[in-house]
C-alpha cells in the first residue's frame, strides 16, 4: 500500500509524518500536530489494518517526535531509532534492514542535520528525513537540510548525501522527505537520483540555505 500523510492537514509546524500499511504496518515520524493518533487510527480503518505495529524515528527535533509519546501510547507499536530515548525499543544503526510496510528497507546512517538522522532506503521508496527533500521553499527541485543551528555540520550532510548517493538504488522511484512534498519519478521531470544529485551539488557550495535568516 501507498504511505499516507498522516500530517497532510496540519496547521502548525510539522514535519512529515508517515503511516505505511502493510506487513509490518509503520510510522515513520510521529510529527507535532494535535490529534494524529485520531487520523491515524482513521488511517488503519480505511486500510483494513489491524493495529499499528512499529514507529520509526528519523532523527530526534521536536518537529518529528512532538506527538511521539501520544501515538506509543495510543498505540502498542514498537519504537525504533537510531538516537537513545526512554521508549525505544529497538536501536537501530547504519546496514541494518527493517520491514517498512510490505517493503524491507536498508538503515542508512546520514548525519549533519542531526547527530542522530538515519534515512530508509528501499528498492522502491526513499524515506529521507530531513538530510534530502525536493522542495523545501529553498529550492523546488533537490534541496538539503539545514545546518545553521547549533550541533549541525555542512561538512557531515554532504558526506551523508554521497553515501546516500552510493547506496539508494537506481529502482528507487519515490521519495518521501520530512518536509516539502512526496516526489515520485512517475509524477515530475527527474529521478529521484537526478533530484538527489541537484541536491548534493548545492549542499557543496557550502553558501548559506536561507541566506535572508
Amino acid at each position: 500500500m501507498e504511505p499516507i500523510t498522516v500530517t497532510a492537514d496540519a496547521e502548525e509546524f510539522t514535519c512529515n509524518a508517515y503511516l505505511v500499511p502493510g506487513e509490518a504496518t509503520t510510522l515513520v515520524d510521529a510529527g507535532t500536530m494535535p490529534g494524529v493518533g485520531d487520523v491515524i487510527a482513521d488511517a488503519l480503518d480505511d486500510a483494513g489494518v489491524d493495529g499499528l505495529d512499529r514507529v520509526v524515528v528519523t532523527h530526534q527535533h521536536h518537529d518529528h517526535v512532538g506527538e511521539l509519546d501520544a501515538v506509543l501510547d495510543r498505540f502498542d507499536a514498537t519504537m525504533y531509532a537510531n538516537g537513545s530515548h526512554p521508549r525505544r525499543d529497538v536501536a537501530i544503526g547504519d546496514g541494518d534492514e527493517i520491514l517498512v510496510g510490505d517493503e524491507a528497507c536498508e538503515v542508512v546512517f546520514t548525519p549533519g542535520h542531526a547527530d542522530d538522522h538515519v534515512s530508509l532506503v528501499g528498492d522502491a521508496r526513499l524515506y529521507s528525513g530531513d538530510v534530502f527533500v525536493y522542495n523545501d521553499g529553498a529550492f523546488d527541485d533537490g534541496s538539503f537540510g539545514r545546518t545553521d543551528m547549533a550541533g549541525q555540520s555542512r561538512e557531515r550532510l554532504i558526506e551523508s548525501l554521497h553515501t546516500l548517493l552510493d547506496r539508494v538504488p537506481d529502482t528507487v522511484d519515490a521519495m518521501y522527505p520530512g518536509h516539502g512534498d512526496v516526489y515520485r519519478a512517475s509524477d515530475g521531470p527527474d529521478t529521484v537520483r537526478e533530484a538527489l544529485e541537484r541536491a548534493t551539488e548545492r549542499a557543496e557550495r557550502r553558501e548559506p540555505k536561507y541566506p535572508d535568516d
